[in-house]
């Protein structure tokens, strides 16, 4: 019995970080389910399934569940809820958030840290590693891998940040080294007996990822996501699941569009990119109100816009910022032809509040939109960018599970 099921699972082996994506993206609730989408046998989805649970990834739950695809009654299939996590962390033009997230998206722990970001990034990726460590240290769950996303371009393979145009950064900081360093001065292990590997990316990328797999997003075959945080705006694109990241990390970079030839002066050079037309910052200029340094920019526009949107020089602003974000997304349409649209921080919060209004101008200044209409819809993940960090740091996991834990 030993040997059958050993050869199984050796047949099947090819199967296991297929079948621990369709379980961590929550496609494959029951055993019955696995069995079709791997397209295997029983048997074979049986032994899958059995050396996840072995390695402490997945649960099965042998109690009967809905009938199966043949009429049986499946196993339920989900993520060790004590299963291992993954250092997550993000740095913005406020601060920081480090958290501990395990499979399926699931934020375990979370630290939120604001302090001025300082101009050499090593102090607050230092500063952001040691609160995810300390997060390690109260929860003692097993770590690995570590992810880490920031509001910049990130070159690949060098990982560095070429444009964080909103932070005091030099061009060219090599992020991925200073956040690998920092990994392992704080002592934060991997599921080896080294440091935990550290992988950086652009915020809002790594946004697209998480809800392309646990948000807004699921089921998109070309999903396009525009989001403003705290300052700026950036876009990304997962096709089949994977992020077109260009030939060197630097694809999408949106905010460099030109909404309004006669606007405001962007750090980029140019004038009127959405970048300084539709973020936070020129929501509140255009409504006539002066941010304070009490809570973020991202948070006084959603204020306003939750609290004041009845008066006439706050809808006014929101008006404008919705056109000029179409007139963005419009072009975008025309050049990707998207299935599936989803917006973040701000522009989500536009979306809430005059829903009609954003899809009738994208539908008017796009050709698709025209002849079809692509669906706009809200990001619904909190703190996506930090899940987004976390699905990066599990890659390795969900590509190859065996022989990252052995």
């Amino acid at each position: 019995m030993t040997q059958t099921r050993t050869t199984r699972l050796e047949r099947g082996r090819g199967a296991l970080g297929p079948a621990l994506e369709l379980v961590h993206t929550g496609r494959a609730p029951t055993r019955a389910v696995l069995t079709a989408e791997l397209g295997v046998t029983r048997a074979t989805a049986g032994a899958v399934a059995a050396e996840l649970e072995a390695l402490g990834l997945i649960t099965v739950d042998a109690r009967p569940a809905a009938a199966g695809s043949q009429g049986r009654p499946s196993h339920r299939l989900s993520v060790a809820p004590g299963g291992p996590v993954v250092l997550a962390a993000q740095i913005h033009a406020d601060g920081f958030r480090a958290a501990l997230v395990g499979l399926g998206g699931r934020m375990v722990a979370t630290a939120p840290g604001c302090m001025t970001v300082p101009a050499d990034p090593s102090h607050i990726i230092d500063a952001v590693v040691e609160a995810g460590a300390g997060l390690l240290r109260e929860t003692g769950r097993r770590c690995l891998g570590a992810g880490l996303a920031v509001p910049s371009a990130v070159a690949e393979p060098d990982g560095t940040a070429l444009n964080p145009l909103h932070l005091s950064w030099p061009a060219g900081a090599p992020v991925s080294r200073l956040f690998t360093e920092a990994l392992a001065k704080a002592g934060v292990p991997g599921p080896g007996e080294g440091p935990a590997t550290g992988f950086t990316g652009n915020d809002v990328n790594l946004a697209a990822l998480a809800e392309h797999r646990h948000g807004a997003g699921r089921g998109a075959r070309h999903l396009l996501c525009v989001a403003t945080g705290h300052r700026g705006v950036g876009g990304a694109l997962v096709l089949d699941g994977r992020l077109h990241s260009g030939s060197s990390g630097l694809a999408l970079e949106v905010g460099h569009l030109t909404v309004n030839p006669a606007g405001l002066p962007c750090h980029c050079g140019s004038r009127g990119c959405l970048d300084v037309e539709t973020d936070p910052l020129a929501f509140l200029t255009a409504a006539g109100r002066a941010p304070g340094p009490e809570v973020s920019l991202l948070q006084q526009a959603r204020d306003l816009l939750r609290t004041e949107y009845g008066d006439p020089a706050v809808r006014a602003a929101a008006e404008l910022i919705v056109d000029r974000l179409g007139l963005g997304l419009a072009g975008l349409v025309n050049i990707l032809n998207p299935d599936r649209i989803i917006l973040g921080g701000l522009h989500r919060a536009l979306l809430d509040a005059d829903p009609e209004r954003l899809r009738a101008v994208v539908a008017d200044r796009s050709l698709w939109g025209r002849s079809g209409s692509v669906p706009i819809l809200p990001c619904t993940l909190d703190h996506n960018s930090l899940i987004g960090a976390a699905e990066a740091a599990w890659q390795p996991v969900l590509d190859d599970p065996l022989t990252v834990l052995g």
